[in-house]
């Protein structure tokens, strides 16, 4: 079979995916909210269950922080003190990457949606760690893409769900796995730009292979 119909064969059972993947490239995830954004790449990048414990833990936020005005933007999470939130979110570190990418973000624009798109537009996977972002002790490659992926460049994550599905599909089709990050992200925009699909729709249909259920799930 080749790459193609290979792929095709999975995606279309995702009819929700091309406006998943509209959304979060328009950064309309979270409704619209950039904070929100910003939590998620920072609490994802525990490796806690996404569903399970990141959605949940981000709505508990937004409902006690967000729609009480006690933290209205980038700028005043920035100076917030988030030991106040350690009882929705206990790890420190993910507290304090979030702190530094909102004070970052907000340097850019007083809009936080045109914060993150900006830098997102200017931003590059050869010199991300040299980036504003990237310097952020905590922030690795996969949270850099997925800041990038919500501020509207069409990519991919290198986690290992996506690694892991991408690869089992470069192997059916007699090509041998990519386990470089850098790699294969590239790979992945070339399987894009070679099948019609867009790199960002290979990332979250990988996330979704395993658990079509959650599909509706995704803020």
């Amino acid at each position: 079979m080749s790459l193609h119909k290979l792929i095709t064969s999975k995606i279309k059972n995702f009819q929700e995916l091309k406006t998943i993947c509209d959304r979060c490239l328009n950064t309309e995830r979270w409704n619209g909210n950039v904070l929100l954004m910003v939590l998620d790449a920072a609490f994802t990048s525990v490796g806690v269950n996404y569903f399970q414990v990141v959605v949940p833990k981000i709505k508990d936020f937004e409902s006690d922080f967000v729609k009480t005005g006690k933290v209205t933007s980038l700028f005043s999470f920035a100076n917030f003190d988030f030991s106040k939130a350690l009882y929705i979110w206990k790890n420190s570190r993910s507290w304090n990457v979030a702190k530094q990418i909102a004070a970052n973000l907000s340097k850019i624009s007083n809009n936080d949606r045109e914060s993150l798109r900006l830098w997102a537009r200017e931003s590059s996977i050869e010199n991300w760690k040299s980036d504003s972002i990237g310097k952020i002790k905590g922030v690795g490659l996969i949270t850099y893409q997925y800041l990038r992926m919500m501020g509207g460049v069409d990519t991919v994550m290198p986690d290992k769900i996506v690694k892991r599905v991408i690869n089992e599909i470069l192997v059916k089709t007699g090509k041998p796995p990519v386990s470089d990050n850098m790699e294969f992200i590239k790979t992945v925009e070339e399987i894009a730009k070679q099948t019609g699909y867009r790199s960002i729709e290979l990332c979250f249909m990988s996330w979704f292979i395993n658990q079509p259920e959650r599909i509706n799930e995704m803020p």
